[in-house]
């Protein structure tokens, strides 16, 4: 298969390109790279940002005109996405807000949340953190503890959250409760991070500061107007939701990048051209990522054409995963000294992506996924 964009495709990542030159500060790479996308610059710059991507029709061009797209291809959105990555992700926290949010409450919000809240993320100004994760119940979504009380047209919310990225400085949370004793009695509210009985506590770790925070909620009333779908549908949105976010993000175009910084440095310091072993395991990630790149195009393709979900989007992710670990595991034996600030990009990919495997749905349970839904095999 030969693979190649058409001319309107290739203006278009002209004109993201032009953007990207034009609002950038020349500092960029030097300064706001190195800084988490939870840090309080980054989350400053990005509003800024994403406001004059969306004056340009840059931010959402694929989404519907009524929510502030011009209906183009998907194909657009998942071209900015990779010039977005392959720059540091300026958007910062809100390429959450228009990979996944913004698509799941176009189909399954009420007319007031889309109106309220897709419009906003198409404005650019606002920063959304998941509630999905818990102490005890990591991707496993039926140990949630978190629970929802209805109490008249209220819900009076109790539990916590953790690993909740952007939640020190987020404006709203896309949060998973519990509404019943059932395996599946899960329910998606969207609350306002300001509401009363809501702190979050910031903790250390490898990756960089704001990306790990505890939500804790303590008799936190939110209007049942803000459900998302009904009592007990959160299974069914979540699953929507994390289709788009497997292929959210373009791991293949960072990663090709984060090789050549490191092919880059060995030259420089002779130690290429003498060592085989290198060369060799470089040139199979380079053909570890370009599988990744076709797996993902392939899973744009399927919703450019609007086929239903596969498997696929839990196989892109797999591949992907697997030449990222490969990758880090190539930046820590050639190049420590990148490690300890020898060379910024090459720690902010390394940092930024020790948690891959984690994010979006545990690597095991996405090889579970592709095993029982793909392969048809019996559960173990």
């Amino acid at each position: 298969m030969e693979f190649g964009w058409t001319p309107e495709q290739e203006d278009y990542r002209r004109r993201v390109r032009e953007a990207l030159d034009e609002l950038l500060p020349d500092d960029w790479d030097e300064v706001y790279v190195p800084q988490s996308y939870a840090s309080d610059l980054q989350v400053d710059f990005s509003r800024e940002f994403c406001a004059k991507l969306a004056e340009r029709g840059l931010l959402v061009p694929h989404w519907p005109r009524e929510f502030g797209g011009q209906e183009t291809p998907d194909w657009n959105h998942f071209i900015l996405g990779e010039e977005m990555k392959g720059a540091g992700e300026p958007r910062g926290a809100q390429y959450m807000n228009v990979n996944w949010i913004g698509p799941t409450l176009m189909r399954y919000g009420s007319a007031e949340q889309k109106e309220r809240h897709v419009k906003g993320i198409a404005g650019g100004k606002v920063i959304w953190c998941q509630g999905f994760s818990e102490p005890n119940a990591g991707t496993d979504l039926a140990a949630l503890r978190t629970r929802a009380e209805r109490e008249g047209d209220h819900y009076v919310v109790n539990g916590s959250k953790i690993w909740t990225s952007y939640a020190r400085r987020a404006d709203w949370c896309f949060l998973l409760t519990r509404t019943g004793p059932g395996k599946k009695d899960i329910t998606i509210l969207l609350v306002p991070m300001d509401t009363p009985g809501i702190s979050v506590t910031s903790y250390p770790g490898v990756i960089k500061f704001g990306h790990l925070n505890e939500v804790y909620f303590t008799d936190v009333r939110v209007p049942v107007e803000n459900r998302v779908g009904a009592e007990g549908q959160a299974w069914e949105i979540v699953s929507h939701a994390l289709a788009f976010e497997r292929v959210g993000v373009p791991r293949y175009h960072t990663g090709l990048d984060a090789l050549d910084l490191l092919v880059a440095q060995l030259k420089r310091e002779g130690r290429w051209d003498d060592d085989p072993v290198v060369r060799a395991r470089a040139g199979r990630l380079v053909a570890q990522f370009e599988s990744a790149r076709m797996l993902t195009y392939l899973v744009v393709d399927q919703r450019v054409k609007r086929m239903a979900p596969t498997t696929d989007s839990n196989l892109a992710r797999v591949v992907a995963l697997a030449a990222v670990n490969e990758m880090l595991d190539l930046i820590a034996e050639y190049t420590p000294d990148a490690l300890a600030g020898g060379d910024l990009l090459l720690e902010d990919y390394y940092r930024i992506n020790i948690p891959a495997g984690i994010t979006g749905g545990t690597n095991e349970i996405q090889m579970d996924l592709v095993a029982q839904r793909g392969l048809g095999l019996p559960r173990g």
